[in-house]
């Protein structure tokens, strides 16, 4: 030991201490760094509904069978369905953080043979319960 070192005893409650402010801080990044982009931790569970109209090949591809899975692995609820000017059209609901997932799909994703030219969102809005209980294709 070198001169002028003083070694103090830390209690062992002190290391758990630290291994539990070590595990909230790692939480807390997890949480701030794993969220969709401009959501507020707040709003993670915030129930919320928007509608959604896609728009390119998009018809004939399986798309709103994929969308259907994709919105029920996810949890969330509401429907979809084609539309006469060859775009898919619907409804999300459910907490934000897995609407914006499921918008994030939309954009980018869709069914294999799909080709997504653009996607739209609309009607955003903060809900108190779920209008659906499920999420359904509309014929």
């Amino acid at each position: 030991m070198r001169p002028g070192v003083v070694l103090r005893k830390i209690p062992a409650s002190a290391g758990v201490a630290g291994v539990g402010l070590l595990i909230g801080f790692v939480s807390t990044l997890a949480a701030l760094y794993g969220r969709a982009p401009g959501l507020s931790m707040a709003e993670g569970n915030t129930l919320i509904s928007v509608d959604y109209e896609i728009f390119g090949k998009v018809q004939g591809v399986f798309f709103r069978k994929h969308t259907q899975a994709e919105g029920k692995k996810l949890g969330l609820v509401g429907w979809v369905q084609n539309t006469d000017r060859g775009t898919v059209q619907g409804q999300l609901q459910g907490p934000a953080s897995k609407v914006r997932h499921m918008q994030e799909w939309l954009e980018t994703s869709g069914s294999p043979k799909s080709h997504i030219d653009k996607a739209n969102f609309n009607n955003e809005k903060v809900i108190s319960k779920l209008d659906y209980s499920d999420f359904q294709i509309v014929k």
